[in-house]
Formats: structure tokens, C-alpha cells, sequence
């Protein structure tokens, strides 16, 4: 049959729909217009001081930066908060009567507690329900907790905001979890500014976990109110588990996983260590170190962690070892700031860097001994 041109057939290509664009050119515009201008140090502390989450993560992420713009900027920054956080700080908080506040009472200001614990002894889970009975108390709750690090990226894993799951969306809380590599004993290195713009923000209670057992708790108990020591039952020798320099920086000792069948090793350690702590000296604050059981699977024994701080705190303020404890803190950044700052500056030199660099293969070679390499740059750096 010939083909005609009049003949229609069910084989014709209709017309289809046009496809978007693989581009989203509103995001696009979106995006474009969202762009402003960077935030100046005054920018940062009014969204700190207003609460906004995002401009508080921003600020701290410039306190942590090494580069020296950020550095600057964030130093502007601190030194505005801190007027702020010293407001709120222990001198503007009214000697107690000597009614112990009820756990319900808010601050009226903030305190800084530091916890550490032997590795297993469960401070994650621990901070999340004492964290979570805080907020439901109206505190405003910040956790600083500091994470092991990459050993190559230097950076954080952020573990504790997948084990603090709950705490970590709570509304009241703001975990922080920050790369502990590069400093002493896991501890970052700019907790003590991180700390300042938390209060800024309206914190009044801030926690800072320490990894575990080590030299980060000498760093931790410089720069907080309370130290809070966790421990484990069941473990073998309980007095040799930690060592006497930590317990004798701890504010209180609070045996941990007191539960089930755990429950009456538990009561043995606190009897120990109840024992033990009657052989150290008596700590200068005037307080006498506490020993309990607690569970965070049970959620017991929390409500006395929290009365024992609060007592702490009021014995402490009454008879001025609060306020003097924060000062001694500040003598000690000044002087750690000191020290880092010159270090800084010494290795910042460039004809020091090339000397070290020499000098290090020379010291690998054995044709110099470190002591002579180190006059050498030293005497390099002075002579400038």
C-alpha cells in the first residue's frame, strides 16, 4: 500500500515535557543574596549574648583557628564577653543564707564543673543524665567535651555528640565537642575562652569532660569550680586504679554504675575510699571531700551529685575561696599565655625554623648534642 503523507499512525512522537534544569538557579539566587559581609567582633557578641547557636559555634571555631586574623578577631571577641561573663561570673553571686538551695533554685550566675573518671567508668552516659536532670531544672547547660583526635587531620571525631544523643537535642543544652591533639593531656587548648563565651551567652552551668586519667586533669582543675571524680567498683585494687595527685584534686568522689549485682562492690569503694581520703590533707577551700554511689543507668544518686556541688558552692562562697580560686585561675593564664606567646613568637622566626631544621637532621646524625643545638638557636634568637 503506498505511503500517504495524510495517513496518521499510533507511531508519531508527541511532544514531552520540558526537563528542569540539572541547576537550581533560586537556591542560586538565594544563596547569592544570603551573602553579607563578614561579622564583626561586635556582630559575634551581640548574637552570643542573644542566644544564636550558630554565630556562638562560629565564634568558638575562630577562638580554636591558629590563623592569626582569626586570632585577633577573637580576642576582640572575648575581651567583650568577658565583661559580660564576669558579671555573671561568682563575684556578682549573693552570699548564700545558710539554707541549702534547693537543686529547682536557678544560679544566679555560673559554676564551672570539671569531671574525669578512669576510662570505662561511663562519663559520657553519666554527663547525658545529669545533663538532661539540670535542664529540667531551667538550667541552661554547656558541655565542653574534649575529644580524642585524629593523629593526621588533627580533628575532632565528635563522639560525644553520638553518645550524648539526648542531651545533644535538648534545646537548654550545647555540647561542644573540640580536637584535643597538640595539647597538654588531651585538653584544648582554648577551653578557658570557650568557657568565657558560653556565660557570655547565658550558660550557667558549664561542664568540661576530660578524656581520662592523665595530665588533662591538672589543666581541667585550673580552670573550673568543682571537680567531680567518677570511679568504678569491681576493678581490681580500687586505691591503685588512680593516681593520689588526682584524687587530691577532687571535690568529690562519686562511685559510678552502683547497680545490680555491682551494687555491693560499689558500697565496698566508697567505704575505701572514704578511708583513704581521712590520710590527705585537708584541701584549702575548708571542704570536707565527699564519697557516694551513683547510677546513670538507674538515674540515681544524681540529684545528690547536684546538692554536693551546691554545698560546695556555698561554703566556698561564704568563706571567700570562690572568688579567690577564679583569681588564682587568671594568674595562671597569665602566665601560660605568656609562655605560649613567646613560644610562638620563637618559632614564628624564620631563620629559626631553617636553623631547627638543620639543626634536627645534625642531632639525628649525632654530630651535635641537643643542648648545644638549642644555645645555638636560642643565642640566633636574642641576638635579633
Amino acid at each position: 500500500m503506498p505511503y500517504r503523507k495524510e495517513h496518521k499512525s499510533a507511531l508519531n512522537v508527541m511532544g514531552g515535557v520540558e526537563q528542569p534544569s540539572q541547576i537550581n538557579e533560586a537556591a542560586i539566587r538565594k544563596l547569592k543574596s544570603g551573602r553579607s559581609k563578614p561579622l564583626s567582633a561586635e556582630d559575634f557578641v551581640a548574637g552570643i549574648r542573644e542566644g544564636n547557636r550558630t554565630i556562638l559555634s562560629k565564634a568558638i571555631t575562630l577562638v580554636e583557628s591558629s590563623l592569626h586574623s582569626h586570632q585577633e578577631k577573637a580576642q576582640e571577641i572575648i575581651a567583650q564577653c568577658l565583661a559580660v561573663s564576669s558579671q555573671q561570673s561568682a563575684s556578682s553571686i549573693p552570699h548564700p543564707t545558710s539554707h541549702i538551695p534547693h537543686p529547682t533554685s536557678h544560679i544566679p550566675g555560673s559554676i564551672r564543673i570539671g569531671i574525669t573518671g578512669v576510662p570505662g567508668v561511663g562519663k559520657s552516659t553519666f554527663i547525658e543524665v545529669f545533663g538532661k536532670y539540670l535542664t529540667a531544672q531551667g538550667h541552661k547547660l554547656a558541655v565542653l567535651a574534649i575529644d580524642p583526635s585524629s593523629s593526621r587531620s588533627r580533628g575532632s571525631i565528635l563522639g560525644d555528640k553520638t553518645r550524648m544523643e539526648e542531651l545533644a537535642n535538648d534545646p537548654h543544652a550545647f555540647i561542644r565537642p573540640s580536637p584535643s591533639a597538640g595539647s597538654l593531656g588531651g585538653v584544648a587548648r582554648k577551653t578557658r575562652e570557650t568557657i568565657i563565651l558560653c556565660e557570655a551567652a547565658g550558660f550557667d552551668v558549664i561542664l568540661v569532660e576530660t578524656v581520662g586519667v592523665g595530665q588533662s586533669e591538672t589543666a581541667v582543675h585550673s580552670m573550673v569550680d568543682f571537680f567531680l571524680l567518677l570511679m568504678l567498683a569491681g576493678a581490681g585494687d580500687e586505691l591503685q586504679g588512680i593516681k593520689r595527685g588526682i584524687i587530691e584534686m577532687a571535690d568529690a568522689i562519686f562511685i559510678n554504675k552502683a547497680d545490680g549485682e555491682n551494687i555491693r562492690r560499689a558500697q565496698m569503694a566508697e567505704r575505701e575510699y572514704t578511708n583513704a581520703l581521712h590520710l590527705y590533707p585537708p584541701p584549702e577551700s575548708g571542704w570536707k571531700v565527699p564519697v557516694g554511689l551513683c547510677s546513670s543507668l538507674n538515674r540515681e544518686g544524681i540529684r545528690e551529685v547536684w546538692d554536693t556541688i551546691m554545698e560546695y558552692r556555698e561554703l566556698t562562697l561564704r568563706n571567700g575561696y570562690f572568688g579567690t580560686n577564679r583569681k588564682q585561675q587568671n594568674l595562671h593564664v597569665l602566665h601560660e599565655t605568656i609562655d605560649e606567646a613567646l613560644k610562638s613568637r620563637f618559632h614564628s622566626r624564620k631563620e629559626i625554623q631553617n636553623g631547627l631544621s638543620r639543626l634536627e637532621k645534625e642531632i639525628m646524625e649525632g654530630s651535635i648534642s641537643p643542648y648545644l643545638a638549642a644555645k645555638e638557636l636560642l643565642e640566633s634568637y636574642y641576638s635579633k
